[in-house]
Order: C-alpha cells, then sequence, then structure tokens
C-alpha cells in the first residue's frame, strides 16, 4: 500500500502520505492532513492497517480546538491581477480562489495548464508545471522536524518503522536493551515527503534495518539478485543510498514482540559476531 499511495501516478501529481502508529494519532493525523492539503494545494493520504481499524485503546477525550477546522470562506473580491494558477517559483504553491469569490472565477481540468489557467499541449507547459509542483514537496519537507530517536544517538543496530508496528517495536526494543544490546527505534509518521535528516542519523549505527508488515524475502532463503524488500526498506535506500536491511511476514497477525525481541537478538549476534 505505501508505493501505491506514492507512485500508483505517472509522478505528475506529488501528494503528502502519513501513517499514524496509534488510534489516538489516527484522530489527530485527520486534522493534521486537512491543514497541510490546503496549505500546499496537494492531496493528502493517510495509510493506516487492519491492528488499527480493528484495535480498541482507551484515550483521553480530546478538548475541541479552533484551529482543527477550516477558516470561514474568504468572500472578498480577488484581486483582478493574480491569475488563479500563478504559482511561486520558490514554494511552486498557487493561489487559491474560493468558490464565489468576485473575480476568482478560473477554470478547473486535469488536463496540464499555464499559469493563467489556459489548457496547453505544449510540452514545456507540462514539464514546467510537473517540476513546480516538485517544489511543493520540498516547502513542505522543509516544515517538518527529524524524527526523535528512541534509545541512544548511536549504537549497532537502529531499527526503522512505520505504521501500527511501534508499540510491539519498542517493547522489544527493550527487552533487547536491557539485556545490553545496543540497538534504538526512529519511527517514521511523514513518509512522502520523508522526515528530513535521516542519512546524517543512519550514519551513527553500524546497521540500519525496518521492521514491517508488508513481505519481503528471509535471508538466505531467497537472497538471489530478485529477492523482494520490505516497502519502506526500498524508499529508505533510494533516499540515503545506505544498506537498509528488513525483516517482515505477513501472516495475517499483528507482530509480537516476542518475534521482534528474537529477531533484534539475532541481527545483534550477527553484527556482534562480524557477519552482518
Amino acid at each position: 500500500d505505501l508505493l501505491s499511495a506514492m507512485f500508483g501516478t505517472p509522478g505528475d501529481a506529488p501528494k503528502l502520505v502519513m501513517a499514524p502508529a496509534t488510534i489516538e494519532e489516527c484522530f489527530h493525523f485527520v486534522v493534521t492532513a486537512r491543514k497541510l492539503a490546503e496549505a500546499f494545494r496537494m492531496p493528502a493520504i493517510i495509510l493506516t492497517d487492519a491492528n488499527l481499524a480493528t484495535g480498541v485503546t482507551p484515550l483521553k477525550r480530546p478538548e475541541i480546538q479552533e484551529d482543527w477546522f477550516s477558516p470561514a470562506p474568504d468572500q472578498s473580491a480577488w484581486e483582478e491581477n493574480v491569475p488563479a494558477y500563478d504559482w511561486d517559483p520558490e514554494t511552486g504553491i498557487s493561489p487559491r480562489p474560493i468558490p464565489g469569490q468576485a473575480g476568482g472565477e478560473y477554470v478547473l481540468t486535469g488536463l496540464a495548464h499555464t499559469r493563467n489557467a489556459k489548457v496547453a499541449y505544449d510540452p514545456d507547459v507540462n514539464q514546467d508545471s510537473s517540476a513546480l509542483r516538485s517544489k511543493k514537496l520540498a516547502a513542505l519537507q522543509k516544515s517538518l522536524n527529524p524524527p526523535e530517536i528512541y534509545g541512544d544517538e548511536e549504537g549497532d543496530l537502529l531499527v526503522v518503522s512505520w505504521g501500527s508496528t511501534r508499540g510491539a517495536i519498542i517493547e522489544g526494543l527493550d527487552r533487547a536493551r536491557e539485556e545490553g544490546h545496543k540497538v534504538s527505534n526512529v519511527h517514521l509518521r511523514f513518509l512522502y515527503p520523508m522526515e528530513p535528516g535521516l542519512k546524517k542519523i543512519f550514519s551513527r549505527f553500524k546497521k540500519v534495518m525496518t521492521i514491517e508488515i508488508n513481505y519481503s524475502d528471509d535471508v538466505p532463503e531467497n537472497a538471489g539478485e530478485m529477492r523482494r524488500v520490505a516497502q519502506l526498506a526500498r524508499l529508505l535506500r533510494a533516499k540515503t543510498l545506505v544498506d537498509v536491511d528488513c525483516w517482515s511476514n505477513v501472516k495475517g497477525q499483528p507482530l509480537g514482540p516476542n518475534l521482534i525481541h528474537d529477531e533484534i537478538v539475532a541481527r545483534m549476534a550477527a553484527i556482534e559476531g562480524g557477519k552482518a
């Protein structure tokens, strides 16, 4: 689902992809996604899974806050000299006339268009508009903070995770740390664009791996060139050029902390033995 959400188009329509780690985050992420979608003029996708959808957890009833809601529609007259699609050259973000604003009418189509909202079949127009949309992703990433590291800032093994796996991973990781293993965790909530600073964080650990609930081939059972790698691991490899390994299973059940602990200990034994 992660790769489909990110790359299920020819690449001309970038989008925001988020993944909550808890049931409570599912509630708050909807608010955040709506704000970012409106601010950066792009679709926002929230990825959950069966563990979050069918799970039950107590949480404190949130107090409603005014800034959770969209502001009242601006119905003042639109500035005549501002085209509806005049992208900002630095951020790629265009103005946003609200339907009903006098003078703010424009034609909305699924075709390539110029800065003045005119449909165009010129190849350069499509190329340039796609490039400007990428600037929106860059502007969005600049607003994000680097992910927090659970555990030590450096060590032997860093486990990177996303989605509902966090609780089980933390429990399994804590057990391994109590046994003296130097292992830490980074859990990503923003997957596209990703939170900044990952390559710098990865450089402080001997090995980096993901634990996920999408399929990957085990090693050495299928360690040939056609080995299937878990989805987040693929993305992290491409983004950081770090040899990120992975472990997962798709048995249709939540990953338990005992399974995760045993896998971490096995990986640590390989690292400490110089075989990883």
